[in-house]
């Protein structure tokens, strides 16, 4: 009964057809010629609105006002503002009556370049107000301009702040869509580079790119995020985390099925390797897909710098990953129940600790994960100056106070300490936030079952893992299933002269990389002559 409760829950998508009928039934409105009628239907729409603003021009006409302007201050460009209203004014004070004239005259008159678009429905032109476009409204033409010179207050590109930049490019999305499509384009600088715009949330219209590389990607994969996309109904998307929770493959899993980042490099690297990315307006964060579990361990420097050191880091992190999961379960399972394991010194200084702790080793643990946690929550919840230096000295003094107390054991310390730093290691926040939830079970599993428990939960995760998908991938591919040509890039890196082609499980129609045979011939160059005549003299 539970899980097919929780299967209604998470596959019933009720007045789905209702919202796509009212909102066909909105785009299908048609508007009035009327100067006057357009302008009381608009200002009814954005009634108690202070921000709004309608210029009104009468111009030559003998009655009523021939053309007026509106738009929202804050979301237009004021530069382009003051030219686009002189060329207005211009062509009111200079040109007949309008009557009898469509909006392609208007076009060349008024706006010769530009972003252009002609609305023929009242909710178009609501929803390209809101966008920061400035409409134009003539009295007698059905058809409403909407000019593009949104701007106002945005937040520059910076460096990212989630995501440290060792080596590379120190530049960031921003919560500008059109940012960061600039962005991507700047380093992807071919026409073959494509985006899909959709438009997603009945309150919020939030504008939602999908980009990929035609040719590269996949077409079916483009064509079911597209698919999933279309099938969104909901009153808002706020962040990319949303449309994530919507179309992700698997909804009841800690592990990840998407890739976010706010890094245009890693976007365009994941872009030429087959994925789609998906760009969200108002926030900083895209997304990629699909991916498998071993993304989640490479980085965008991986490629940036020598591909042995590359290769050591990511076993760093795959060792990380493993110690995170199963260290605090393994050191309960040893002295709980396995203690012929532990070497004899040990064994007795251990013994030696826990003399005076009142509490088992699970319940050791628990206490202390769970103050590790509530220290990690508050240091990023508080003010930015003094959260990293309260959470340093919390963690410090609680530690060392709890050991003095006799509450928990050195050992224990130690142990979780190394666990949480060895989380940090990964280096996708959606990844460490699911080794951190899966740890306590495994904790759990330990303290009543020892190693046995271990190995019972790690068989069911590895089940697990094996049945996930991202989008039609195979979350643990290349290994499952195997690919043999994608071990160039995965736990192990090899050079980039050698990686011929794109990874066989992501990539579409062209899979070649770069050109064969690019080893570099350093011992044969023409250099070695000058250094030879350089010596004889």
């Amino acid at each position: 009964m539970l899980f097919r409760w929780m299967k209604n829950v998470f596959t019933s998508q009720p007045q789905k057809e209702v919202a796509a009928g009212q909102n066909q039934a909105k785009q299908s409105e048609e508007l009035d010629p009327s100067l006057q009628n357009k302008l009381s239907s608009i200002k009814k729409a954005f009634e108690y609105s202070p921000d709004f603003v309608i210029r009104d021009f009468p111009g030559s006409a003998a009655e009523g006002t021939p053309l007026a302007v509106c738009y929202i201050e804050g979301l237009t460009d004021s530069a382009l503002l003051v030219e686009l209203m002189e060329n207005v004014i211009q062509f009111v004070n200079t040109s007949p009556p309008y009557e009898d004239q469509s909006a392609d005259v208007l076009v060349r008159k008024i706006l010769p370049s530009g972003n252009i678009e002609s609305l023929d429905s009242p909710q178009r032109v609501y929803q390209a107000i809101l966008t920061g476009y400035v409409v134009i409204i003539v009295d007698g033409v059905q058809e409403v301009l909407a000019v593009s010179i949104s701007g106002g207050e945005r937040r520059s590109v910076e460096e990212p702040t989630s995501q440290t930049v060792v080596r590379g490019p120190k530049e960031g999305f921003t919560e500008e869509i059109t940012t960061n499509i600039t962005l991507i384009r700047r380093k992807v600088r071919t026409p073959d580079l494509k985006f899909q715009m959709h438009n997603i949330g009945e309150y919020t219209q939030t504008s939602v790119a999908v980009a990929y590389i035609q040719g590269i990607a996949k077409p079916e994969v483009v064509e079911e995020i597209t698919k999933r996309l279309g099938t969104i109904r909901t009153d808002s998307i706020l962040e990319s985390g949303y449309i994530e929770e919507f179309i992700q493959d698997a909804p009841i899993t800690p592990f990840p099925t998407m890739i976010n980042t706010e890094r245009p490099d890693t976007v365009a690297g994941s872009l030429l390797d087959g994925q789609v990315a998906i760009l969200v307006d108002g926030t900083p964060f895209a997304l990629i897909a699909p991916v498998t579990f071993f993304n989640f361990f490479q980085t965008t420097e991986d490629y940036y710098q020598r591909y042995d050191i590359s290769t050591f880091l990511r076993i760093i992190r795959m060792i990380s990953f493993a110690v995170s999961l199963l260290l605090p379960s393994t050191f309960i399972a040893l002295t709980t129940f396995q203690q012929e394991m532990i070497p004899t010194t040990l064994l007795v200084t251990l013994a030696a600790q826990r003399e005076g702790v009142p509490f088992p080793a699970l319940l050791e643990a628990l206490l202390m994960e769970v103050t590790f946690e509530v220290i990690r929550e508050a240091g990023v919840r508080m003010p930015r100056a003094i959260g990293p230096a309260i959470s340093i000295v919390g963690a410090l003094v609680i530690g060392q106070a709890a050991v003095e107390a006799g509450l928990v054991s050195g050992a224990m310390v130690i142990v979780v300490s190394f666990t949480a730093i060895s989380n940090f290691v990964i280096p996708y926040f959606s990844m460490a936030t699911a080794v951190r939830l899966m740890r306590f079970p495994f904790m759990l599993l330990a303290g009543t079952l020892g190693l046995f428990g271990i190995l019972a939960g790690a068989i069911p995760l590895l089940a697990h893992l094996v049945s996930l998908r991202s989008f039609g991938m195979d979350y643990l591919s290349p290994y499952s299933p195997f690919y043999k040509s994608n071990m160039k890039d995965l736990i192990l890196r090899v050079p980039w002269w050698a990686m011929k082609t794109r990874p066989d499980e992501k990539a579409g129609g062209n899979k070649t990389r770069q050109a064969p045979h690019q080893f570099p011939s350093g011992s044969d160059n023409n250099l070695d002559s000058i250094g030879e005549s350089d010596a004889s003299e």
